[in-house]
């Protein structure tokens, strides 16, 4: 009992504490309970603070160890072959031999040789000076727009001229041949056989079920074993089976498409054109390693003119020589082909479209050397160069074509007389505004007036480039792979003689 008195006295005196705390108005206990109240939130939230921080540190150290882990599966799965150590912990020796090094080189710069500078041709008569060779510059001088077109005097030598020419007889000279329409010269085909229609269809029906499918017309323009049809002919009858709704052709449909594309002379503009013509001697010159000096300089003077990479300049066409007597001569004629989603070039077919038609040269632009001067006559001629617009159908005049220089040679808007030792120099394609390779330049038209007196000697170097930057990307990397494979079996042979390496290179 006492204890329970005890007990409400305490509750009446906190009771009176209250309501005195309550008319001063002074809440003291209020502010205590929160105060204390404070104290313990505090400290959770540290409590809270430090786990979060113990969370984040542990976080970030899990990334970083898998970021280490994942570097170094990087650098053990994607060593190349010469970091691969072989056997008995050695790693394999490299060559050190000049065509090695230029190999590894190439395979080094051909990701960084993707742009595609051009000289600027500012107005026609320009002249600028060009660093070829040491302690000398020479001029170079622009001769047209439309085409760009520059001519470099003394460009080779006198002895440098005489060596390429006794290098081209050594090797052997042959006959050029007539080639068929939309052929450059270098696109020579043998004289049309004569096939009836069923014969052509039956040939070209693989499968001989009665119906031409796209695959057949495309099988048999990459098998190159027939001759009575020429890429226009076979670009035609394609045009002609897709415009079928069935997207096949039967005996009837092919005789009808089949005849309008053998119509002589014509093509699908309706404007006669006579077959590409020409009459001379060539052969092709190696200019790699193991080739004449003075080969291996002329192509490093045409990458310092040029400006392009050298990369580039080595994968292309060997040099072609070409000779032409009393009458030689050339027709107008394109270096390069137009791109169609149905061709594939030449030179990058590694890396090629397989179901492409056809296959033409890409020439992104032409050095063309005067090994010789002439008598009388072999102009060099470009038909239409400056011309205010260019017009397929303005190339016949009176009935009479343009493109044949035997007739009308001195018709042409330029004619260029040679002179031994200068350089003529001009691009086939358009640029595409991006740095690359684009449409072909009409303009670009050309050919070899008729000899009249002496002889002639030129040579031709051409730039491959593939219009597709990505395709000329990949053919490349496939010949660097191709040299890399080959400069590593090399060391497994003897070293050829000079007399082996003359023979091979020629």
């Amino acid at each position: 009992m006492e204890e329970e008195a005890q007990e409400d006295v305490m509750e009446e005196e906190e009771e009176e504490e209250e309501e005195e705390h309550d008319e001063d108005n002074v809440p003291s206990s209020s502010l205590k309970a929160p105060f204390r109240a404070s104290t313990r939130m505090q400290i959770q939230r540290s409590n809270v603070c430090s786990r979060a921080y113990f969370v984040v540190v542990m976080v970030f150290f899990h990334v970083y160890i898998v970021n280490v882990i994942g570097l170094l599966l990087y650098v053990h799965y994607n060593n190349g072959p010469g970091d691969v150590v072989s056997g008995d912990g050695a790693k394999p020796e490299v060559s050190t031999s000049g065509a090695s090094r230029e190999e590894l080189h190439m395979e080094e710069d051909y990701s960084q040789s993707f742009s595609l500078p051009r000289i600027e041709g500012i107005r026609v008569g320009h002249v600028q000076q060009v660093s070829l060779v040491p302690d000398r510059t020479h001029e170079m001088r622009t001769l047209s727009l439309k085409p760009l077109l520059f001519e470099v005097p003394g460009f080779l030598s006198e002895e440098e001229c005489r060596v390429v020419v006794q290098l081209a007889q050594l090797k052997g000279l042959m006959e050029s041949r007539t080639t068929a329409p939309g052929r450059g010269p270098e696109e020579s085909s043998q004289p049309l056989l004569s096939f009836s229609t069923e014969e052509v269809f039956s040939l070209l029906d693989l499968n001989q079920d009665g119906l031409l499918q796209k695959q057949e017309i495309v099988s048999h323009s990459r098998s190159r074993d027939g001759t009575w049809l020429n890429p226009d002919n076979l670009r035609h009858i394609l045009s002609g089976l897709e415009a079928r709704p069935t997207g096949l052709l039967t005996l009837d449909d092919f005789r009808h498409v089949y005849d309008q594309s053998q119509r002589p002379g014509q093509q699908r503009s309706g404007k006669p054109r006579s077959h590409f013509k020409q009459r001379n001697k060539h052969t092709r010159l190696h200019q790699g390693p193991g080739s004449h000096h003075v080969l291996q300089t002329l192509r490093n003077r045409l990458i310092s003119l040029t400006r392009l990479h050298s990369s580039l300049v080595e994968l292309s066409e060997p040099l072609q020589v070409i000779r032409y007597e009393r009458g030689d001569f050339g027709d107008a004629h394109h270096d390069s082909g137009a791109s169609r989603s149905e061709t594939t070039c030449a030179h990058s077919r590694l890396a090629g479209n397989s179901s492409a038609l056809t296959e033409v040269s890409c020439r992104y632009l032409t050095v063309l050397f005067y090994l010789s001067s002439v008598e009388e006559g072999g102009e060099t001629t470009f038909p239409v160069a400056d011309n205010r617009t260019y017009e397929e159908q303005a190339l016949v005049q009176d009935g009479v074509d343009l493109t044949d220089t035997q007739q009308t040679c001195v018709r042409g808007n330029m004619r260029i007389k040679p002179a031994a030792g200068t350089a003529l120099l001009w691009y086939n394609h358009l640029s595409d505004g991006r740095g690359w390779m684009g449409e072909l330049d009409e303009y670009s038209l050309h050919g070899d007036c008729p000899v009249s007196r002496g002889m002639k000697w030129t040579a031709n170097s051409w730039v491959n480039v593939d219009p597709d930057h990505q395709q000329q990307a990949r053919y490349q990397r496939l010949v660097a792979q191709r040299h890399r494979a080959k400069s590593g079996m090399e060391e497994h042979y003897q070293p050829l003689s000079h007399s082996d390496l003359l023979h091979q290179d020629l």
